[in-house]
């Protein structure tokens, strides 16, 4: 028996979902206009709306079911291509226009490091694990444009940063997913909203944030940092549990 067609009312939510992630392309869109405009604030602001959206919309997408409802229309392709913009394209604008990269051809070279080395972590079919983990540093670039920014940090810095952070992308370790990764799932996303909210009240404070307020929001990172590798490892003890006993070997230690 073939299954009823979704009716309209869910044919519209899914398209109103769809909708609310590709409105990331347009914040895209503005930050780059007011990158060149000077307003880095209001860019920071944007990144922080990006971050939202894109922290909510997989939540609306498998409540409304848009892969049953709408199955020609490729929203993980959508997902990619506004994280792209909004998480990699315009955080490489806002630190080239806002002169915290090199002078000359240099800056240019500088901000196309991340935006290539992303090139190849989104067109990567195994960047999103099975189990929900990003493989390799998942292009958190408007994370740091932000902690560079906010911490005026010097160019030497800022390129430094960018540059460890783009050989990272390469590296084979899982990051967790905040809104996926079932380990510590209830911890991490609280301390994901928390963070958020330290975000708006850090850049509310700029260009003088409380420093205690920045250190706390950092810890965040060291926490995001710690379990991914801790879970790196585990995944790697498990793997190779499972390789021993596959060829009937006694398994190591652990």
């Amino acid at each position: 028996m073939t299954p009823a067609a979704p009716g309209t009312t869910r044919r519209l939510a899914a398209a109103g979902v769809h909708a609310y992630t590709a409105l990331g392309s347009v914040l895209a869109l503005l930050m780059v206009h007011l990158s060149y405009a000077g307003e880095v604030v209001a860019v920071l602001w944007l990144f922080l709306v990006a971050m939202v959206i894109d922290g909510t919309d997989g939540f609306l997408a498998r409540a409304v079911r848009v892969k049953e409802v709408l199955p020609g229309f490729d929203g993980a392709l959508l997902d990619n291509i506004v994280d792209y913009l909004t998480y990699a394209f315009a955080p490489m604008v806002l630190l080239w226009s806002a002169g915290l990269l090199p002078d000359g051809w240099l800056g240019g070279v500088v901000a196309a490091v991340p935006l290539l080395a992303s090139c190849v972590q989104f067109s990567r079919a195994d960047a999103k694990t099975d189990d929900h983990f990003f493989l390799g540093f998942p292009s958190y670039w408007n994370v740091a444009a932000f902690y560079l920014v906010v911490l005026g940090a010097g160019t030497t810095v800022v390129t430094t940063v960018l540059l460890v952070l783009a050989v990272l992308v390469f590296v084979p370790v899982t990051y967790v997913y905040p809104s996926r990764t079932e380990t510590a799932w209830g911890l991490t996303m609280t301390l994901t909203t928390a963070w958020l909210v330290l975000y708006a009240v850090i850049l509310a404070q700029y260009p003088s944030p409380s420093p205690w307020l920045v250190a706390l929001s950092l810890g965040y990172l060291l926490y995001y940092a710690a379990l991914s590798l801790h879970l790196t490892l585990r995944r790697r003890r498990t793997a190779g549990r499972s390789r021993f006993r596959a060829a009937g070997r006694p398994t190591p230690a652990a």
